[in-house]
């Protein structure tokens, strides 16, 4: 299945580097959209997918795989497995497409974006992840990981996703070699400014390590 997508061009007419932004359950392609302008990185294009599936709640919301009536993330293996592909598919389209490969690529997403990014990201030649009020989707298995830069970011108020579930990621990508970045912020089930100012730092210094 392809994923439509909002395509934010580099401001500087070339691109050197791409930025892939998961959004949450029950959100769209646009719901993160605006971030792209925030971070002012003039060489990066910013590519926002939409869910691979439509989400009941709403018309017009999408998910990347149905929840349990308590959020539960493990009903849908079938689910978890379509978006992989598909946003596994997109990555290299997008690079095959615009000329910037996947070592010059990072992937993020917030909250089930998050988490596909976390699925995803580890095991992929990219130039980093990122997760924003993520959670894992299971054991990161070392073996199947290529070491890069990662990013997880958490709410400490957070009523969706526990702080906790930040924890897991951190202990997990460190089990299996990957050293993560973490910033915790006193908010909810959200993105806030410093957040997304952390986000710009991260990511302009990983675009500077890989030119």
């Amino acid at each position: 299945m392809a994923l439509s997508t909002i395509v934010v061009p580099a401001a500087s007419g070339t691109p050197k580097h791409t930025l892939v932004l998961l959004h949450g359950w029950g959100a769209n392609e646009r719901d993160l959209a605006s971030i792209a302008q925030e971070l002012a990185l003039p060489d990066c294009q910013c590519i926002f997918p939409n869910g691979t599936f439509e989400h009941g709640g709403m018309p017009g919301s999408r998910m990347w795989y149905a929840l349990g009536p308590q959020l539960e993330f493990d009903i849908d293996p079938e689910g978890i497995q379509a978006s992989r592909t598909a946003i596994e598919t997109l990555l290299v389209r997008v690079a095959a497409e615009t000329g910037v490969p996947l070592p010059r690529t990072v992937l993020g997403g917030f909250s089930q974006g998050g988490a596909m990014a976390l699925d995803i990201g580890s095991r992929l030649p990219l130039a980093g992840f990122v997760s924003m009020s993520g959670y894992l989707h299971g054991p990161i298995v070392q073996a199947e990981t290529i070491a890069k830069p990662a990013l997880v970011m958490h709410g400490s108020a957070d009523p969706v996703v526990p702080l906790a579930a930040a924890g897991k990621v951190r202990e997990a990508l460190a089990a299996a070699g990957i050293k993560a970045q973490f910033a915790e912020f006193a908010i909810g089930h959200g993105i806030c400014p410093e957040e997304i100012a952390v986000l710009r730092k991260f990511l302009a210094d990983v675009f500077e390590a890989v030119g």
